[in-house]
């Protein structure tokens, strides 16, 4: 069930919980890249919180647009005061799983004791992107906002209540966006484009070599002609963790290097040649976020 209806509004998240609200839920509470996401969508949250990576302020980038929508940050999400969080009001928590188990940022314990619904959606590599931004998608369609399902080999939403008026950063005609910026990627491709690299930095002894399969829009990125550079065997799903001289040997022309708050800066520790795109693995799953990674990738890999 996704949607309002004569017994009320539900919507099954990607853990199989269903959640249940006595009318569409108003005061959206949610973790910060799903907030990003929404208010892309036309859902305006009335707060976000971080992660254990995240610090008292909010990662400018994870936020999206929610710092300019006015959005406040209440901290992160395991140290998340519940006090704090009554204040808000909320009566709806929305996060991401990487498991299908259990939601990332926030104790599910803390929903369960303010007796407030919680949503968690799968963001990780196991699903195709189009997939990621279909269900986001489809919860922004559920609460109101714009339906602004799109993608490959999406399942569409199920019956969702008639969309509010957009709000600030919505979605608008994002799937076009996003189309129009994986044909640019495509042309900018080529035929055997650029060797590119996705990295994130752990810190000055210490580099993360992103395994692209593990994740979606690299993967999507891969599927549009983008040559990534293999990191190699060795242990880690997502991550293959050595020394910055693994980064050089690569050999990349274009670096796409995590730019979140507690990551280390690849500047001087990469070939001096390489160009560099700033890369968070924390995107918002909305079409309007990975339209603008999508593009920059593309004005990177022209000639």
């Amino acid at each position: 069930m996704s949607g309002a209806g004569a017994r009320g509004w539900g919507f099954a998240d990607d853990r199989g919980v269903e959640a249940v609200a006595p009318a569409v839920p108003a005061r959206v509470v949610a973790y910060v890249r799903a907030g990003a996401a929404l208010l892309d969508l036309g859902v305006v949250p009335v707060a976000v919180y971080g992660s254990g990576h995240d610090g008292p302020e909010p990662d400018p980038a994870k936020d999206g647009g929610l710092a300019a929508a006015g959005v406040p940050y209440l901290g992160p999400g395991r140290a998340l005061d519940e006090e704090r969080l009554r204040a808000v009001a909320p009566d709806l928590v929305v996060d991401v799983t990487y498991d299908g188990k259990s939601p990332y940022a926030v104790d599910e314990g803390l929903a369960e004791r303010l007796g407030v619904p919680l949503v968690a959606l799968s963001v990780g590599g196991e699903l195709p992107l189009g997939e990621i931004i279909g269900r986001f998608g489809a919860l922004g369609a559920a609460l109101g906002g714009p339906e602004a399902v799109a993608g490959e080999g999406l399942a569409g939403p199920e019956a969702v209540p008639p969309a509010r008026s957009a709000g600030p950063g919505a979605a608008g005609d994002g799937g076009g966006e996003l189309a129009a910026a994986e044909e640019a990627v495509r042309a900018a491709a080529g035929a055997a484009g650029p060797g590119v690299l996705a990295l994130s930095g752990g810190g000055p002894e210490q580099v993360h070599l992103a395994r692209p399969g593990a994740w979606p829009e690299l993967a999507r990125l891969a599927e549009l002609g983008v040559r990534f550079l293999d990191p190699g065997p060795g242990p880690g799903a997502n991550w293959l963790t050595g020394g910055w001289e693994r980064a050089v040997e690569a050999g990349p022309d274009l670096v796409l290097y995590d730019d979140r708050a507690h990551a280390t800066s690849p500047v001087g520790r990469v070939p001096a040649g390489a160009r560099l795109v700033p890369w968070s693995p924390e995107v918002p799953p909305s079409p309007a976020a990975y339209a603008r990674f999508f593009r920059a990738v593309a004005r990177a890999l022209e000639p």
